[in-house]
């Protein structure tokens, strides 16, 4: 099936329309939709993504944008149209009653309900239907939901900073941030768009943190409030930590193994923090079924900030899926820190380097 230059076009500008849908419309997928007249030249007359959770499709605003100019026009949407009553009406309905002539998907839906019977209704009502265009970098943005959808896993980015002689952490009592400012605000505005940030508690113990989403002066916090948790086999989370005493602030999950003391956990409970156990000795196997726990509360996408034990785990399990690696121009010295012999070597398939404030930010998809 060949596709013209404009054809293109109109996908790609449908693709950016859905990324801005990121952070706002999860569990539901992130989709772009264009109205194009069919003339010479093509024109595009409507615009629309899915803005978020709940509200209106990209289809349904694209086609209000174009009005009556949608009649006889092509429907360019990132994502196979819904054809059955969830939140909203199915977008099928909407595109054959606009009058659209063609439509040209992106990729096709994996949810039941909708995998290939959007496509049917359209070709059904006399809508020619084509698919296939730029289906790899459609498919690469809804990711996490797919994962979500087809595993009840979320979506894993693992992130990490090191210096140019692979240290990961400053002597005890130096300044303990390796990568800039800039990298930093980058990762506050990561967590703001996604479900949970999970560190494990030696990061917990060294560093105190918060694991809130903190933004500069006058910047809108983001649209979500991640949930934060704690990876803590034997909840020796201290109850003066900054984690703990914001419990009842913003929500904590600390995710203890089978032989956590019951009076830890008690206590923690009490501090307003949410106890998962997990009945596995195993890590990786525990971990695997906090990823299910989180699953099943429809939480599509979780960042690990480390430390490398919880990195290591995840890696063991199979469950990274993405990773940040932000790289400073320094050289701390010492010893770098020793790594087990690696028995499945994974590599990143880069998908974009950038340098905040000086350091080099790696980005790719684990393979």
């Amino acid at each position: 099936m060949a596709f013209s230059a404009f054809d293109e076009l109109a996908m790609r500008r449908a693709l950016e329309l859905a990324a801005l849908g990121r952070g706002h419309v999860e569990p539901n997928p992130q989709v772009g939709a264009v109205v194009a007249t069919s003339g010479h030249p093509a024109a595009i007359v409507g615009e629309g993504w899915h803005g978020e959770f709940g509200g209106p499709h990209a289809e349904v605003m694209a086609l209000a944008a174009a009005g009556s100019r949608a009649r006889a026009a092509t429907l360019y949407v990132t994502l196979e149209p819904c054809c059955h009553h969830g939140k909203t009406p199915p977008c099928t309905d909407a595109i054959l009653a606009a009058g659209i002539a063609r439509v040209v998907v992106a990729a096709g839906d994996p949810f039941t309900p909708v995998a290939g019977r959007g496509l049917e209704a359209l070709r059904r009502g006399g809508v020619t239907v084509e698919v296939g265009l730029c289906s790899a970098e459609a498919t690469r943005l809804t990711a996490p939901f797919r994962k979500l959808l087809t595993t009840g896993k979320p979506w894993v980015i693992a992130k990490w900073a090191l210096s140019l002689d692979g240290r990961m952490a400053a002597a005890a009592g130096q300044d303990r941030w390796i990568s800039s400012p800039e990298s930093r605000a980058l990762v506050h505005e990561l967590r703001s768009r996604i479900d949970a940030v999970a560190v494990g508690i030696g990061t917990a113990l060294a560093d105190d943190p918060l694991l809130t989403v903190r933004t500069a002066a006058g910047s809108a916090a983001g649209p979500r409030r991640p949930l934060r948790i704690v990876l803590d086999s034997a909840a020796r989370l201290p109850l003066a930590s900054r984690l703990v005493r914001t419990a009842r602030e913003c929500p904590l999950l600390v995710a203890v193994g089978p032989g956590a003391p019951p009076e830890r956990t008690a206590a923690l409970a009490a501090a307003g923090c949410e106890i998962w156990q997990g009945d596995d000795l195993d890590h990786a196997a525990r971990t695997t079924a906090l990823l299910r726990e989180l699953g099943s509360r429809r939480l599509t996408n979780l960042l690990a900030e480390g430390g490398p034990h919880v990195h290591a785990t995840l890696f063991a399990a199979g469950e990274v899926d993405e990773a940040w690696v932000f790289v400073a121009p320094s050289i701390l010295g010492g010893a770098a820190a020793a790594l087990d012999p690696l028995p499945d070597v994974r590599r990143l398939c880069i998908e974009d380097v950038s340098h905040p404030g000086g350091d080099i930010l790696v980005r790719g998809t684990i393979s």
